[in-house]
């Protein structure tokens, strides 16, 4: 069963007030943007609830799916990926987008081969790894063993 909410929730944290991500977008519910860069956050003087943030977050990840699938190499790779390993997928295409996605030739490719081990270390050895280091081992280690378990106890 898909973990995604509960994984991009812990990635992005959630805060219900908007606030600036580190790019300088109002943005709000767990990374999710709401204005154009360097907008001031007096324009945006809301609260979202946890249960509001998610319904929203699950639109746009659906979304991100249908473009995924619509898209190869992705598509493919996607239909060699358990739940575990497409909810990396799409914390990835939520965070860089779905062509930031595609630019990950060597994991698709090893993804298609089902082999996640060269799946995972393709991930770590990328410019997404050196800029967030923590949650590209988290789901490089989903991606190897096609569990949750290295978020256990943090979703």
């Amino acid at each position: 069963m898909s973990q995604i909410i509960a994984m991009l929730n812990f990635e992005e944290g959630y805060v219900d007030t908007p606030y600036l991500d580190t790019l300088g977008y109002p943005t709000v519910a767990g990374g999710i943007r709401i204005g154009p860069k360097g907008a001031s956050l007096s324009n945006y003087v809301f609260r979202v609830p946890r249960r509001v943030g998610d319904v929203w977050k699950q639109c746009i990840l659906e979304s991100k799916l249908q473009e995924m699938q619509a898209r190869e190499p992705i598509s493919h790779a996607l239909t060699r990926c358990n739940d575990a390993r497409t909810d990396v997928l799409l914390s990835m295409a939520y965070q860089l987008g779905v062509e930031g996605v595609g630019q990950f030739k060597n994991m698709l490719s090893a993804i298609t081969e089902e082999n996640f081990p060269e799946a995972a270390n393709a991930m770590l050895t990328s410019l997404w790894a050196r800029q967030t280091p923590g949650r590209a081992r988290r789901h490089a280690e989903v991606m190897r063993t096609g569990t949750y378990d290295v978020y256990r106890g943090l979703l």
